[in-house]
This record gives C-alpha cells, structure tokens and sequence, in this order.
C-alpha cells in the first residue's frame, strides 16, 4: 500500500519554471534517516504544484539547519544547478549565534577539512592540513544577551564547514551543536544547532538569477535577533 504524500505546508521563497526555493524547517532531514521517519522526499508529491513530476534536492542542509534550499522541478534543472555548484556560481549566506563575544568583527576563515571516525563518537569533520580547502567570510551582525549574532559567506560547500570553521577558526561553536559544541551541544536556550541559511542565489545564461531569502526563524528571534 503506497502511503499518501505529506502536504503540510512548506513555505517557498521563490518558484519559476526549473526551480523552487524552499524554506526547511529546523529538524526535518532531507534525507531518509536510517532509523525511519519523515523526512524532505515525503513532501515532493506535495510541492509538485501542478507538474507532472516532483521536484528533488540539489544540495544538502544538516537535519537541524533551516532555511533556504534549492529544488530542481525537472531532470535538466538538477544537471543545469548541479554544474552552477561546481562552478561556483551559487552563493549563500548564513546566519548563526555563538555565545559570547569575537575580537573581531569580520575576517576570513580558510581551514582544510577531512572526515575522521571512530566506534566510540561516529564521525565528524576536522581541520586537516592535508584535507579539502575550506572557506568561509564571516561578519558579526549583532550581540544580545551574551550571544553573538554570526553572518556567515561560504566559499566552499564542505560537509559541516560552518560547524567546524566556527569551532575551529572563531574559537567558539555554534549554540546547541551536538558535535562540535561544548558538552555535546547542551548550551542555554538552544534546542537545536543554531543556524539558519537565510539566502542562496544562483546565476543563470539569459535568465534572472534565483534568488530566495527565508526569514529569521522563531527561535533565533526568541534569543533576542529579528530581521534587519
């Protein structure tokens, strides 16, 4: 028996003929958990939005990781952005809240990465000299409450690169990351890694770019952070 497609709403934050910019809920994974459960391909049915086909995910975000992801509405589409990603012809920015406060208010953080792993903690990304290059610019947009607000420009789309860069490079982890966090992500006021990819941009031969920007979540804003 084929199960029903989910159709509770999700918001979108830009629609054309190839591509639809989604605004993902913190806790949905785009894909199928080992365990079971809900994830991003149980709504495709539901944001077919009268094409004949589904749309499908064309990049990554991390399970507690909201906003802005792209979907190709067709088969040409996912090869078409899939090239725009190798040619870096996607931009993103992201926003994320550290606790305390930087010395700095922007700078550039170029750390390598590679994967590691062990029985006893799984795997996670490190700064490895001899692992992929790793770029992210980073600005400081505001502090409240003894929390950083942290605007985040990647360079480079590494498995868990803003995660490690602001560990690594800034010295403190994003609030509530359960890996790479300070006692395993059991910060105050933070259920879930904080961090919100607030807007992606992709640039297209004889075509406006795309362009979605997904509004500061409720539980940034609860820590004091609101748009503008």
């Amino acid at each position: 028996m084929i199960s029903p497609p989910v159709l509770a709403q999700i918001p979108i934050v830009y629609e054309d003929g190839e591509a639809l910019v989604i605004d993902k809920p913190a806790g949905l994974p785009v894909d199928p958990p080992r365990n079971g459960g809900t994830c991003l391909a149980d709504y495709y049915e539901g944001l077919k939005l009268g094409f004949m086909r589904p749309p499908v995910a064309v990049h990554r975000l991390d399970t507690d990781t909201s906003g802005c992801l792209l979907l190709a509405r067709n088969p040409k589409a996912v090869k078409r952005f899939a090239r725009a990603f190798e040619e870096r012809l996607v931009a993103k920015r992201y926003l994320g809240i550290i606790g305390g406060e930087l010395d700095q208010e922007e700078g550039t953080i170029d750390l390598p990465l590679g994967k590691v792993s062990s029985a006893e903690m799984g795997w996670r990304m490190v700064h490895d000299p001899d692992g992929k290059p790793s770029i992210t610019h980073w600005k400081v947009l505001k502090v409240e409450g003894g929390n950083s607000l942290i605007e985040f420009r990647p360079e480079t789309g590494r498995t868990h690169q803003i995660r490690v860069h602001a560990e690594s490079g800034l010295g403190k982890p994003l609030l509530g990351d359960p890996v790479y966090g300070p006692e395993h992500g059991k910060s105050v006021g933070a259920r879930r890694t904080m961090l919100h990819a607030s807007a992606i941009t992709v640039q297209r031969a004889n075509k406006p770019e795309i362009a979605g920007i997904a509004p500061m979540p409720a539980d940034f804003i609860d820590l004091g952070f609101t748009d503008g």
